[in-house]
Parts: C-alpha cells; sequence; structure tokens
C-alpha cells in the first residue's frame, strides 16, 4: 500500500441525487469527478437496475447532473453542451437547456429551453411543467432576440453590470454573487405553447416545492420582502389549473422549511419559531390544515436537526434530505456525530431506520425498495441498500482507496466538560506511526458552529496522517448533534467553546505521549477560522496556525456579509449600536496585539459568508505587530474553496496549509 497523496482526492468519485424511475425498477444518480484538465468537474448520470442489481453509465458528455424522471424510461436533464450555448452564458444571458434521454441509452436531443436558470423542475400532465429559477429583474428574456439584436443587447447588459445597485439586504450571496432585488420564483411552463408564466410575484423569495399526487396542486415555502430579507416564512398553496396561488399560514410568525400533502386535507410540515434557541433552533414537525392553515405539533419533544451536518470534504452535488412516500415522511437527522434515515407517520411516531455510523447524503423511497448514498468509516460515498434494516453496499465506485493507500483509523475520546455534558472527539495517528517516536500534531476545528465530526473520510486530515501528523478533533458546545441546548453558542463565542477546545487538546496530550506538545498546529474554517483566530489571541500554546474562511471582526461583519445582519445578531447577542462593546469582545482582532503564533491566512475572493476583510484586518494586525503571517486569496473561489473549489485551487490551498506546518512544526 502507499501513501494518500495530495491529490488524490481528483480520482475520488463523488456520487449525488438518487431518485427512483416512477415504476421503481430504475434509480438514476449523479456521479462526479474533478477534472484537472479543465480546472472543474465532470459529472455523468448513472443507472442502477435493482432486479439486475447492475450498475452502467447512461450520459458521457460530462456536464449532467440535475435530472428528473419524465416517465419510467425517459429521463430530463439540463446540460450546456452547444458550444455557441456556452459563449453566450459567459457573457451574461441567462438560460437553461433541457435534454431527456431513454433509459436504454442512445443519443440525448434537446427538449426545450427556458429563458431564466432553472433550479428545479417537475414534470406536470399535458406537458406542463413546474419549475423554480433564478429572476433578475435587470436581466431581460433575449432567447427571442436575432443574433445581431442579442449581442448588442448583451453588451448593454455588461455595460449595466458595471454599475452594481444595491437597495436590500443581503445584498449578496455566497456562490451567486450580487443578489439585490433578486429572487427565486415559481413558474408555469407549457411545452405546447413555449408560455412562461410566473406564479409568484416579483418580490417573493421561493425557498422549496412539492406537488400533490394528481400533480394539480403545489405546496411552497417563500416569503415577500422588500429592502430586507425576512427570518420567516408562509406555506403557499397554489392550483395549478386555476393558477391561483393561497397563502395558507399567518405572516411573519414561523420560519417553515418543508410542507408536504399527506392527503386532501392536510399537509405535513417542518418549522420552528426561533422563539427559544434563535436561528438554530431544531425544528419540529406538525400538521397543517388545507382550509384554514392551523397548525397541529406532531413532535412538540423533537430535539435533533433535520438534515445531516456531518462534515467532510469528499463529497460534491446534494440530494434530498426529506420525501414522502406511502403515508410517511422519510427524512434525514444528525443525532450524536452520525445522520441516520428515519420516517415519520401522521400519528407522530419517529422511527429510526439506519443503523451504521457514517452520513446518509442523499435517498430515494420507491414501493419497497430504500436506496441511500452515505459515508461510511473510512469508505467514501457508495450507493446502498436498505433492506429490512440492513444495508447492503451496491457500488464500488471509492473501493480502490482504503486498497491502496494508508489510512488511519478514527480513535474515540470523550470527556464531561460540565455536569450532564460530554464532548466527543477522535484522534488520528500517523499512518506510520512507531512506538517511541515524537510527532507533531494538528487540531482541526469545524465550522459552523452548528454542524459536526464524525468518523467518516476527510480527505485533508487523512493526508496530514500519512504526512506524519497526529490529527485530533471534536465536537465542542455550539455543534450539532446534541440537542438544543448543547448547540446554543448565543453570546458565548469564545468562552465555552473554546474550554472545550482546549480541554480536549489537554485530554490528547494526556492519552498520546507521542505527541510533541512543542509541535501543536491549530486549523479550522469558519466558525473554524474564527475560533482558530480566537485561539492565537487566548493562548501561545500551538506553534503554527492555519486560519481559513474567518471571521476576526464581527462589527465589520454585520455590516458586510451575506448573513450578517441577522447571524451576528443572533450568535453574539448584540448589534454595533445597542451593544458595540459585546461585539468587539468577541472580536479575535482585539486579542490581535497578543499573538505570537506564526499564522497562515487562506481566504477566496468570492467568499461572501465571511468575507476576504476578515483575513485581511487579523493578516494586517499580525504584521503589525511583527508576527509571521501570510495570507493566500484564490480568485473565482467562494466559501466552499476545501469543498468543492476548483482542483487545481484546492491542490494549492492544501499544499499552501500543509507546507505553513512542515515550516514550523517538523
Amino acid at each position: 500500500m502507499e501513501n494518500l497523496r495530495l491529490d488524490d482526492f481528483t480520482r475520488y468519485k463523488f456520487l449525488s441525487g438518487i431518485k427512483h424511475s416512477p415504476a421503481g425498477r430504475l434509480a438514476c444518480f449523479a456521479v462526479h469527478q474533478a477534472d484537472l484538465e479543465e480546472n472543474g468537474y465532470r459529472s455523468h448520470l448513472w443507472l442502477y437496475d435493482l432486479e439486475k442489481e447492475s450498475c452502467f453509465q447512461l450520459t458521457g458528455l460530462g456536464k449532467e447532473q440535475a435530472f428528473t424522471w419524465l416517465s419510467p424510461d425517459e429521463i430530463l436533464f439540463a446540460s450546456v453542451r452547444n458550444p455557441k450555448d456556452l459563449k453566450r452564458q459567459k457573457k451574461g444571458e441567462q438560460f437553461t437547456v433541457f435534454y431527456k434521454i431513454r433509459t436504454e441509452g442512445g443519443e440525448a436531443v434537446e427538449a426545450f429551453r427556458i429563458p431564466l436558470k432553472v433550479l428545479e423542475i417537475k414534470p406536470l400532465p399535458e406537458e406542463r411543467f413546474l419549475l423554480t429559477a433564478l429572476y433578475n429583474p435587470r436581466l431581460p428574456d433575449l432567447s427571442s432576440l436575432p443574433e445581431g439584436e442579442r449581442a448588442e443587447k448583451l453588451g448593454q447588459l455588461e455595460e449595466e453590470r458595471n454599475c452594481e445597485v444595491l437597495e436590500e439586504i443581503p445584498f449578496w450571496s455566497n456562490g451567486r454573487g450580487f443578489v439585490s432585488g433578486c429572487r427565486v420564483r415559481l413558474y408555469l411552463f407549457d411545452l405546447k405553447t413555449n408560455a412562461l408564466e410566473p406564479l409568484t410575484r416579483e418580490l417573493v423569495q421561493v425557498s422549496s416545492f412539492q406537488l400533490n399526487e394528481a400533480r394539480d396542486q403545489a405546496v411552497f415555502i417563500a416569503s415577500e420582502y422588500q429592502g430586507k430579507a425576512k427570518l420567516t416564512s408562509e406555506i403557499y398553496l397554489a392550483d395549478l389549473k386555476t393558477k391561483e396561488v393561497r397563502r395558507l399560514t399567518p405572516e411573519g410568525t414561523f420560519a417553515w422549511f418543508q410542507a408536504y400533502f399527506l392527503n386532501q386535507e392536510e399537509l405535513i410540515c417542518y418549522g420552528t419559531d426561533r422563539q427559544r434557541f434563535g436561528l438554530n433552533e431544531n425544528p419540529r414537525f406538525y400538521l397543517v390544515n388545507l382550509e384554514s392553515g392551523e397548525k397541529t405539533p406532531l413532535t412538540p419533544d423533537l430535539d435533533c436537526s433535520i438534515g445531516s451536518s456531518v462534515g467532510s470534504d469528499c463529497r460534491y452535488g446534494g440530494g434530498r434530505s426529506s420525501q414522502l412516500h406511502g403515508g410517511y415522511l422519510y427524512f434525514t437527522t444528525t443525532e450524536g456525530h452520525s445522520s441516520y434515515l428515519n420516517r415519520i407517520d401522521r400519528s407522530g411516531r419517529i422511527e429510526r431506520l439506519t443503523a451504521a455510523e457514517g452520513s446518509v447524503d442523499s435517498f430515494s423511497v420507491q414501493g419497497e425498495s430504500i436506496l441511500l448514498i452515505g459515508l461510511r468509516e473510512l469508505r467514501l460515498q457508495e450507493l446502498y441498500s436498505l433492506e429490512a434494516g440492513t444495508e447492503r453496499q451496491l457500488t464500488s465506485f471509492n473501493a480502490w482507496v482504503p486498497r491502496e493507500r494508508k489510512l488511519s483509523r478514527p480513535e474515540h475520546l470523550s470527556f464531561q466538560t460540565a455536569p450532564g455534558v460530554t464532548i466527543d472527539g477522535w484522534v488520528l495517528r500517523p499512518v506510520d506511526y512507531v512506538q517511541g517516536q515524537k510527532y507533531p500534531a494538528i487540531l482541526d476545528i469545524h465550522g459552523g458552529p452548528k454542524t459536526v465530526y464524525g468518523t467518516v473520510f476527510f480527505h485533508e486530515m487523512q493526508y496530514w496522517a500519512n504526512a506524519g501528523y497526529f490529527v485530533f478533533f471534536c465536537n465542542p458546545r455550539g455543534s450539532d448533534g446534541k440537542g438544543n441546548e448543547f448547540a446554543d453558542l448565543r453570546g458565548k463565542y469564545g468562552t465555552v467553546d473554546y474550554d472545550d477546545l482546549m480541554r480536549f487538546t489537554d485530554l490528547v496530550l494526556e492519552r498520546y505521549p507521542g505527541i510533541d506538545p512543542e509541535r501543536l498546529g491549530v486549523t479550522g474554517g469558519s466558525y473554524g477560522g474564527f475560533m482558530t483566530n480566537w485561539i492565537i489571541g487566548q493562548t501561545d500554546r500551538f506553534a503554527a496556525a492555519a486560519s481559513q474562511r474567518s471571521i476576526s471582526n464581527w462589527i465589520s461583519k454585520f455590516c458586510t456579509t451575506d448573513i450578517g445582519y441577522y447571524f451576528n445578531q443572533d450568535q453574539i447577542a448584540a448589534n454595533p449600536w445597542d451593544n458595540p462593546d459585546k461585539l468587539w469582545w468577541h472580536s479575535p482582532l482585539k486579542y490581535a496585539h497578543r499573538v505570537k503564533t506564526p499564522t497562515l491566512f487562506i481566504h477566496s475572493e468570492e467568499d461572501y459568508r465571511c468575507w476576504v476583510v476578515e483575513g485581511l484586518q487579523m493578516f494586517t494586525a499580525l504584521k503589525y505587530h511583527g508576527v509571521e503571517a501570510r495570507l493566500c486569496m484564490f480568485r473565482g473561489e467562494n466559501h466552499e474553496l476545501s469543498r468543492s473549489g476548483k482542483p487545481k485551487h484546492r491542490i494549492r490551498r492544501l499544499q499552501e496549509i500543509t507546507n505553513w506546518f512542515d515550516k514550523y512544526l517538523k
């Protein structure tokens, strides 16, 4: 076996979006892989035949990811296959081209075009479709114009973009850029007439939608605002025959996340009023009457998050975290340090369907068949079937990794940090560990803060273990998986979470005498970047630090990032006018004059979540006070650099961090 290589992630296969066909005989999913030559990712659609228990690739161009089933033997997917279309999109024109392909193979043929960037689409009877798409009032529909006129209009649009007009907050969004005035709207598209008709008003932001069984009604979650985005949302009903839209639930009292037609009288939904634990409060399930909008709690005592927040840098693409089928709502939860598949019925009874540690990243249910894409132990993503509570692995896309590469198995450590409060953590030994030798070690801190580390495969950590480092990581207070009280870090950033991380470090050094306490490094991204900045201002115990997509100043962040005005107020329990001293007290920049630790800062130019100015401020402060510092800013990248950034940038990022630690710890 060979040591894991830094660029091995470019050979990994990432799976996403599993969906059964309407008849249930086939299932489609996307397979992604990094493409170094193009400095991007290639995505193909694959099919799994449940009867033959075989898997085969359906598409070959490498630009197919989002899809929907048109019939038991035909799939619709979005792609850019025409070089002229690619040129038009690069010039700023917004449109989506859909193709259809038969499941027995053959060439995909163009089905239709939508003059907007479509996010999700579902087929309706009589060759109609319901879809969500990005709406920008400053971008007109150019699809019907002749080539010459279109080029002229695109030139005018390019000139218009040279002056960005802001009238709302948030005014930009990570991964999307400036979004003032932009919305996600719900549309009806009639293929027979090529007519595209909006069902929602220009100021309504739609977050999700579902169809009833007859596909003549839709329920969707949305909020309407002007000037400042709301933190609440409402449930709406749309009659797809009359095109009438009706708001079902009261305005401005609740944050709804998802709603499904349970029967002809009721919806099953989940959401929260955020009254006890603020922005990160775990949702609960409700029945909502389709006539009155009255909600009835199904799970008043539920205290776990919906979806998977188990961290890994080995995913690409997404997948649903809930699905209604056969009178049950199937959904994933994060509990402890893993995510699980569950289902709930109309009585509120919840059954956990999976038992294995790891992460359920996507799933699909049809008839008696349950398929899921997951991370299990040291295996990267594969497709599994779930039969009578037992998982069976169906694919071997990434079987070569544990067979050909040395890997370090996480060793669990836990301790009680307060009465009744247990912190879970893990240690990776160097893969060629020799008893009696001393090794450097890296503390890796997750983002969020309401996410979790677990036992799943993490490329950067495994690479460091292969490079001769101990790697240790844990879930301090503020993390997900242990209920609202444990996750509630409002007004406490840098206090109890810092204590947990330092106590965990003490425990690791006590249990692992092979670690040299003089050669400790610390790193983390987002919240982990904040905590890295915080740690170096509180202690000199770390010989080097790498702060990634970090926060240094809660005052500047309040008014500049895409989540600042609501996230900072909620999480720090202050704003710049009512209590600026509290924001400053929790800001690592306040303590930068104490720092002695050589620190590398990693930021992305288009990261609007933790904007580059956060790193620049801390970098400047360290340089001002004579501390060794280096800042690497990646152009064309955003907050997701370490997880889905351009492959060459991901390689450079990991090289920079590893070289920094090698310089100061080896």
